[in-house]
């Protein structure tokens, strides 16, 4: 009939079925392939961490982390997360907001330099901080004349730290807003709301997820990264180390118990990211499907 809509009656699981078409030896050949990497590469060396950390007991591996020197490491390493994440949501925000929402002269060229910490080698970028903000840099002359310090002390490794860092919220978010289109917006905006109700009411809901999952993403790396922070660091103990260059130190002193404690807390920080990574994926897929059924047609 004209103007009739054809409804797909065919169950998800109907769907998937037919999706799958390798046979069923194929089908766990495959799953034990990817179950024995997960393990080499992934179980075994948690294992290995942990078990190296507890060699010589739980006494010796608390006090390894309540050393001075592993303290400040923590504490360094959790503030330029903490300056560094903020930042980058508030750049991934808007910068995903002008490229998925406006189309303006140079758009192409603001999503290359998005990219460019993931095409830059961190030790190079860590090099170009040298050269800008070192004592010899461009910069350098500048900032020794009004006593300030980049590198060689906690600007650079903030500085560094935000470098490799900012594309992860960016890139999460441009994907969902160009998927979602400018028609709500439009709509709140045609009904009287203003810019911020707009965006805080319409524009940050449906992109939530994505945003949690950025930040994520962000906070991990921010609180491993090593090249970059390396090169801008100094490696000044007890003053400019973070957790993986303490890390680096202890393990080069042949002080593997404590090394390997060090590394226990990242390993932890690892799976607490992972954990967290899948709660926003289920809850992402979740609303997905609670939004695809409020459009299907009864």
């Amino acid at each position: 009939m004209p103007g009739s809509v054809h409804l797909n009656t065919s169950s998800p699981s109907a769907a998937r079925h037919r999706a799958v078409t390798e046979p069923a030896p194929v089908r766990w050949a495959l799953i034990l392939i990817a179950v024995f990497f997960l393990g080499l590469f992934l179980i075994v060396p948690l294992v290995a961490i942990f078990a190296q950390a507890l060699e010589k007991g739980p006494q010796a591996y608390l006090a390894a982390i309540r050393e001075p020197e592993a303290l400040s490491a923590v504490r360094l390493t959790l503030l330029a997360a903490a300056i560094a994440v903020p930042l980058n949501l508030l750049f991934g925000l808007t910068a995903s907001w002008a490229i998925a929402k406006y189309e303006f002269f140079g758009k192409n060229l603001l999503i290359t330099l998005i990219d460019l910490p993931f095409a830059v080698s961190p030790v190079v970028s860590g090099l170009i901080f040298v050269l800008l903000f070192g004592l010899q840099g461009l910069f350098g002359p500048w900032l020794a004349d009004h006593n300030l310090k980049i590198i060689f002390a906690v600007p650079g490794i903030v500085l560094a730290t935000v470098f490799v860092t900012f594309p992860f919220v960016a890139r999460e978010l441009i994907p969902i807003m160009q998927a979602t289109g400018t028609e709500e917006e439009e709509a709140a905006l045609g009904l009287g709301a203003t810019g911020w109700q707009t965006f805080s009411r319409v524009t940050l809901p449906n992109v939530k997820w994505g945003l949690l999952y950025g930040v994520i993403l962000c906070n991990a790396r921010a609180m491993g990264e090593f090249g970059a922070v390396s090169v801008v660091s100094g490696h000044i103990r007890g003053m400019t180390n973070t957790m993986p260059l303490h890390v680096e130190i202890l393990y080069n002193e042949y002080n593997f118990v404590a090394a390997f404690a060090v590394a226990s807390l990242l390993a932890m920080l690892a799976l607490v990211t992972l954990t967290a990574k899948t709660v926003v994926e289920w809850k992402a897929q979740q609303q997905l499907a609670a939004a695809q059924r409020d459009v299907e047609i009864p």
